[in-house]
């Protein structure tokens, strides 16, 4: 080598070091991307997916790509990075699509980050599914829905895997995962996945003969794509409804569609059309892959320029001596340690891993067995509570009424037991999630004061509603569980409140465009809780101290249930007290409001207005003893009903008989209740269908709803609930059948 070329490369690896050394002695900082723009981009470009304007979506998030590079976001640039994964996946392109998973796969090895996990492992599937491998995809998506409980992932996932069941020809299973999204409340893609989902159940029905059903489906599909513009989907309705017309003989019809295909042809959808995608999402690829290497190669010339490098020769060469010599001090000392720690890491992993596994079984046996328990005891429990207020109403002697009226008291404190371990045990298994529909707050909280007046009485106490006028009337959330805080806090202040008061309070801190921040408090003047037990009083059956829990009862789940909920609203519970004179619970959500809602519209009728009088009622329930416990309360409102003992019996039934309305029971052996009710659907649309069951943490209302019931009531129930249920849903069928 000669003197020049030594002179020339040596300035190059020094500066290279220094920036090394820079670049190991600066702590990055991290700036994350504003969660509404993401928001707003990843909307944007699942809208363009879905009109199949691909390339148009492609650049969109690329241009997000610039902005996540910027603010050094790593968790988004996987986002992004598999979401193009997916989009060249629908052009067939799987070679760029590999490029950008790989690009996010380099990323998540050195970022935490589950859902992102999850999200490489559907592409992966989806890969495997395009290629054929069906079996394959499945078990990639089972390690999938393990990994992250993102709504729209598992609905996806759901939806993948529904089209895989239907080529592998299992039925069954595919219609049950598409009955589901037909329902769905995804709030990303919920029309999407919807019209998917009819698309999905025609070609079912279509391959099982089914043609009238299957063109229902079809048809039901046209008409989302349409209204939304689903321009493939558009396509794919009509060239589906144009076969399934002429297998039916109805050529006009299928002639129609067929015309549609070739206007969608000419103006929305074509081969040539598929092809500029492509081509323009390859252009939009390529430029961007050249901005990368452009990038580098700036950076290296960056390094590779220095001026006036005859002058700092000679002192950078010292410099670089001295480094080297500390580097390797450095490195051969660095190296010790490091190999010592990772044998002490390697250890202390698979101590950890042992200890995860044992706590994640121990978890999932808990839950289990609680499930179970809870789930058992509703069904003798039913008899117990059903029994006591038959006796209750056929005119006791008075020393036997005292008695009876016990054992109804203990009856009902047992179930709130019960639905406490089983609301905490759902918590727990990470099984809840919010609602996000419209309600009245005001009538929220009117409904919980007047359901909890008469404890009030009885404790001598007043609840007054101190409601903010100025909250919107119609707000977006979920009613169920903001009534089950309230109820929580206010059915604790009544407890330890006699001869006192107890307010509830909300007040509007806050209002924007569309989105307010209500304030809630339940203050009373009762006994008041010390500063050593405020520590620990959100914690399981915690309840301040022994006497406290001897003295006033309960479970001391009430609170811990509050805290857990609120969790969910991404809130927390605060609390203020002193003792002798009262405790004040509070906190704060965050709830999207409207303006402009169309005036509700009652149709419920209290309990006298219904006169059951000659209803015919089928009762589907296997234990014997439930039997005769429904059947007596039916007769007593003047009902006759006859009693099957299994799904087949009810099938049977409800073909050769007329009855008013069908009670079912879900957990039966052999058929269940789900699947005699889908059955039932398939010959009778319009008789109502309620579903009674002793739910348990595997049970989900929306697959109740998705089979066909009208309604759900649980066991045990209370009687004035019972009648009500069986009321509203035979009488107001009745009135919007006259109207």
């Amino acid at each position: 080598m000669t003197r020049k070329s030594s002179y020339t490369i040596l300035p190059n690896l020094i500066l290279a070091i220094v920036f090394v050394l820079h670049s190991f002695g600066t702590r990055a900082q991290d700036t994350y991307l504003a969660k509404d723009t993401m928001a707003t981009v990843y909307k944007e470009a699942r809208t363009l997916r879905n009109q199949n304007e691909i390339s148009s979506a492609i650049d969109v998030l690329n241009k997000a790509t610039e902005i996540a590079e910027k603010n050094d976001n790593p968790k988004t640039l996987v986002d992004i990075y598999q979401k193009i994964a997916l989009l060249h996946i629908e052009l067939n392109d799987h070679d760029t699509a590999s490029f950008y998973r790989d690009r996010a796969g380099a990323i998540l090895k050195s970022t935490e980050y589950r859902l992102g996990d999850a999200f490489q492992k559907f592409i992966d599937a989806t890969i495997l599914y395009r290629e054929k491998n069906n079996f394959q995809a499945i078990k990639m998506l089972e390690e999938a829905k393990l990994l992250s409980n993102d709504k729209n992932l598992i609905n996806n996932i759901e939806l993948t895997e529904a089209t895989i069941f239907i080529n592998i020809e299992k039925f069954d299973e595919a219609e049950t995962k598409l009955n589901a999204l037909l329902v769905n409340s995804d709030i990303d893609e919920r029309v999407y996945l919807a019209t998917k989902a009819n698309l999905g159940l025609a070609e079912l029905n279509f391959k099982q003969g089914n043609l009238e059903k299957s063109a229902k489906h079809g048809e039901a599909a046209l008409e989302l794509a349409t209204k939304n513009n689903f321009f493939k989907e558009m396509l794919l309705a009509n060239q589906f409804l144009a076969r399934v017309y002429e297998d039916l003989r109805e050529y006009d019809k299928a002639l129609g569609f067929t015309k549609n295909l070739l206007n969608i042809r000419d103006s929305l959808y074509t081969i040539e059309r598929f092809k500029l995608e492509t081509k323009n999402a390859d252009k939009i690829t390529t430029k961007f892959q050249g901005e990368q290497i452009q990038k580098l190669s700036e950076e290296n010339e960056t390094l590779s320029e220095s001026k006036n490098r005859s002058e700092i020769t000679a002192i950078l060469a010292s410099a670089f001596l001295v480094i080297i010599s500390l580097l390797a001090v450095s490195l051969f000392r660095n190296n010790q340690i490091k190999l010592k720690t990772n044998d002490l890491l390697q250890t202390k992993n698979s101590e950890l891993e042992t200890a995860r596994d044992s706590a994640v079984s121990a978890m999932k046996a808990k839950t289990n067995f609680l499930s179970t328990v809870t789930h058992e005891l509703r069904t003798p429990l039913y008899a117990v509570t059903g029994l006591t207020h038959l006796l209750l109403d056929e005119n006791p002697a008075e020393h036997q009424k005292e008695h009876l009226k016990s054992l109804k008291f203990s009856g009902e404190y047992l179930l709130n037991f019960i639905n406490d371990i089983l609301q905490i045990n759902k918590i727990d298994a990470d099984k809840l999630e919010a609602l996000n529909v419209e309600f009245k707050l005001k009538t929220v909280l009117t409904d919980v004061i007047d359901s909890l007046q008469q404890k009030a009485n009885e404790n001598s106490t007043k609840i007054v509603l101190d409601y903010d006028n100025d909250i919107p009337m119609h707000l977006m959330g979920d009613p169920v569980k903001l009534s089950q805080i309230i109820m929580n806090l206010v059915g604790n202040a009544l407890k330890f409140t006699e001869d006192g008061q107890v307010d509830v309070i909300t007040k509007l801190e806050s209002k924007d465009e569309n989105r307010v921040n209500v304030y809630f408090e339940i203050r009373d003047n009762g006994i008041g809780i010390s500063e050593e037990q405020q520590r620990n009083i959100f914690d399981s059956f915690e309840q301040g101290s022994v006497q406290i829990n001897r003295e006033y009862g309960g479970t001391g789940l009430g609170l811990t249930i509050v805290k857990s909920l609120l969790g969910l609203f991404n809130s927390k519970i605060q609390l203020k007290s002193e003792i002798d004179v009262g405790s004040s619970f509070y906190f704060n959500l965050d709830l999207e409001y409207q303006d402009s809602v169309v005036a509700d519209i009652s149709f419920e009728m209290s309990q006298e207005d219904f006169d059951f009088t000659g209803l015919h009622i089928l009762i589907v329930e296997d234990n014997k003893i439930n039997q005769v416990i429904t059947k007596k309360m039916l007769n007593k409102k003047g009902i006759s009903c006859d009693i099957a003992n299994n799904g087949n019996e009810a099938i049977d039934a409800a073909k050769n008989k007329r009855y008013d309305a069908i009670l079912m029971d879900i957990h039966m052996p052999g058929i269940s209740g789900e699947e005699a009710t889908i059955q039932i659907r398939m010959f009778n649309k319009e008789i109502p269908i309620i579903a009674l069951t002793a739910i348990s943490m595997d049970d989900s209302l929306d697959s109740f709803y998705a089979a066909g019931c009208n309604d759900v009531v649980t066991k045990p129930f209370k009687p004035e609930v019972f009648y009500q249920k069986i009321g509203e849903n035979i009488f107001r069928k009745k009135t919007e059948n006259q109207a």
